[in-house]
């Protein structure tokens, strides 16, 4: 069939052909002035919506099958941003080619995805987070409890960028302040998060930059946080993931061994770089019972300084590599209800020199947690609860999802418990309290996280 001039508009857009210049004249040569669809010509040219070849011709002499045209239309269906006017126009092709339309299925898909090849989403967060700690043995305070108080605000951008079928690009871009309500003290970053690009192939996922990092056999218990590097994986029902790179965070695990409880910081990471190598095999998550098993392994670049611990606080051999075993069960109760357990073992610690750290609570980490439905940002008036305990030794996690999404630190036990509920489309509220000890001192403490996002 030949092209109808209306159709063949359509078409020039569809295949992605170089703009030219609108203006309110009719910018196609071979568009006579006489013709029905002038008007139109000029008009959706004017508003951009459509294209012509670079010599401002329009070329409506040539053939297209009708399976072609539909997949010009269902281009045109996908382009935002259109007026009412312009779209009553495509409507009308649309009607003129439904059966093609429907027909196109998963082509139709994936030519969309070239459409608005750049997307942005994002999210604007208020955070308040309350921590208590009964007085450290020692400590020079003149109460008896010991109080933070933390606002936190965060703008986040995150735009995805479509490079071919295969791949895309992603970034996480954060501008964020603190501040600490008992001292006065302010904090600003602005930080590229993540910067990464994405390939599918088939089953296989490959993630290669400043990725997102989580570890899915224990339910991100030993890690939910980003890394310098890569990580594939392969399979469908059940996944083999591969990952290896370095991870940096002077603040991975805030415990505190100095007498007025404002010492050093210990842990996996503590000041300096790590490098990381992790395998995985676990099922897809959406089964019913779920199961995962890995290994981790972290060695420090740095020179761990013992001295910094204080007198009689020594821990062997910190500078060597860690070994990680982590694993984790999970059972789906029905839709809205399920429970998840985890376990990590570290290995490659040595033994405490002194009496006053004990590295056997720290080497292992576990956690269980009963869910019940979530609230989801799309759906207005969805809510969710959940209540689990959980052990965080310092030496078997690297960054826990529990501390990057709620109130424990590494170095504590205790029970967690919290609710979240979307008010509105796209506003999602949390609430969490937990209450525990560290596992050293047995110093009680109490912490209350709540959370506000508004997401677009």
């Amino acid at each position: 069939m030949k092209k109808s001039l209306v159709s063949g508009l359509i078409g020039a857009l569809a295949v992605g052909v170089t703009a030219t210049a609108f203006a309110a004249a009719n910018p196609f040569e071979d568009v006579p002035a006489d013709h029905w669809a002038y008007d139109a010509v000029a008009q959706l040219a004017a508003d951009g919506v459509i294209e012509g070849y670079g010599d401002g011709t329009y070329r409506g002499d040539q053939e297209i099958t009708r399976y072609e045209m539909a997949q010009m239309v269902a281009r045109a269906m996908a382009k935002s941003g259109v007026s009412g006017a312009d779209k009553a126009m495509i409507d009308r092709l649309a009607a003129e080619f439904a059966d093609e339309l429907n027909n196109l299925g998963v082509r139709v898909a994936a030519l969309e995805k070239k459409v608005d090849n750049v997307k942005w989403t994002g999210r604007v967060r208020y955070r308040y987070i309350h921590r208590s700690e009964e007085k450290p043995a020692g400590s020079t305070l003149s109460h008896e409890v010991e109080n933070n108080n933390t606002n936190q605000v965060l703008f986040r951008l995150e735009p995805t960028a479509r490079i071919n079928e295969n791949w895309v690009g992603k970034a996480r871009i954060d501008y964020g302040q603190a501040d600490n309500m008992n001292t006065g003290a302010n904090t600003t970053s602005a930080t590229v998060d993540r910067i990464y690009v994405e390939g599918t192939y088939g089953t296989a996922k490959i993630d290669l930059g400043k990725i997102p990092f989580k570890t899915q056999a224990d339910y991100g218990m030993v890690s939910d946080y980003r890394m310098a590097g890569g990580q594939v994986a392969f399979g469908k029902d059940v996944k083999l993931s591969l990952a290896a790179g370095r991870i940096n965070d002077a603040a991975v695990h805030p415990f505190n061994y100095n007498s007025n409880n404002a010492g050093s910081q210990i842990g996996l990471l503590n000041d300096g770089a790590s490098s990381y190598q992790g395998v995985e095999v676990y099922n897809d998550r959406a089964q019913k019972f779920t199961w995962g098993l890995g290994f981790q392994r972290v060695k420090r670049d740095v020179t761990w300084n013992p001295s910094a611990l204080g007198a009689g606080h020594t821990i062997q051999n910190l500078n060597g590599p860690v070994n990680i075993w982590n694993f984790g069960l999970g059972y789906k109760f029905n839709k809205d209800v399920n429970l998840t357990g985890a376990y990590a073992r570290a290995y490659g610690i040595d033994a405490v020199a002194g009496n006053s750290v004990d590295s056997t609570k720290h080497k292992t980490s576990y956690a269980v947690q009963l869910n019940y439905k979530g609230a989801k940002a799309s759906e207005m008036g969805s809510w969710g609860a959940f209540v689990g305990y959980r052990h965080l030794g310092i030496f078997s996690t690297i960054h826990s999802t529990y501390r990057e999404f709620g109130p424990m630190n590494g170095g504590e036990k205790g029970w967690e418990a919290g609710l979240s509920w979307a008010p509105m489309k796209n506003v999602v509220g949390k609430v969490q309290y937990y209450w525990g000890k560290e596992l050293v001192s047995e110093h009680k403490t109490h912490a209350l996280w709540t959370e506000l996002s508004f997401i677009f």
